[in-house]
């Protein structure tokens, strides 16, 4: 009976999920790209991103790989923040730890936000990309934390890389502010 009685107020008490976020982008782009996340299909992916936007980590983080026609990434917490020698970008990660995937049948369309890794599948930790283009060739292998809901012209703007592995040169594209919306 107790338990049933405090069920309802510990629900109450619980930390409600963020369901999206909001990053104010700079540079090329101007504005503000909206993100609905995916909790029910990422939920460890998801928190991690809210945890590190909470605390202010992605800001001033660059946009630091942008390839024409696929996706533009950032969120290298470590190396990829303005005013940091940017030649390491896309190495690094946060002091939080790698996470394991949660792949899902979501497809890779324009739009969708996907989180970076490594080779081993389960070495995703803070970086993200958003894709430009469809690109079945990661569904299933990458995992799908969200989907841009207002802003897709910022993103069809931000500077582009050169070379096949589309790193940005001189001043990138930043993301001067993320923060976790309900």
């Amino acid at each position: 009976m107790r338990s049933a009685f405090l069920a309802p107020l510990l629900l109450a008490a619980a930390p409600a999920f963020a369901t999206g976020l909001e990053i104010r982008v700079a540079g090329e782009a101007n504005g503000v790209i909206k993100i609905d996340l995916f909790e029910d299909v990422a939920p460890l992916h998801v928190e991690q991103i809210t945890t590190l936007a909470s605390e202010g980590a992605y800001d001033g983080v660059v946009f630091h790989r942008v390839i024409e026609g696929f996706m533009a990434q950032t969120g290298d917490v470590e190396f990829g923040r303005i005013g940091q020698d940017l030649s390491m970008a896309g190495r690094g990660g946060s002091a939080l730890d790698d996470l394991p995937a949660e792949f899902s049948d979501l497809p890779y369309e324009r739009g969708t936000v996907g989180m970076a890794r490594s080779q081993s599948p389960n070495s995703a930790n803070s970086q993200f990309f958003i894709m430009f283009a469809p690109a079945p060739h990661l569904n299933g292998g990458y995992t799908v934390v969200g989907e841009v809901t207002e802003g897709m012209e910022i993103v069809d703007a931000i500077k582009r890389g050169a070379g096949s592995n589309g790193s940005v040169i001189g001043r990138p594209d930043v993301m001067e502010a993320v923060t976790v919306t309900e």
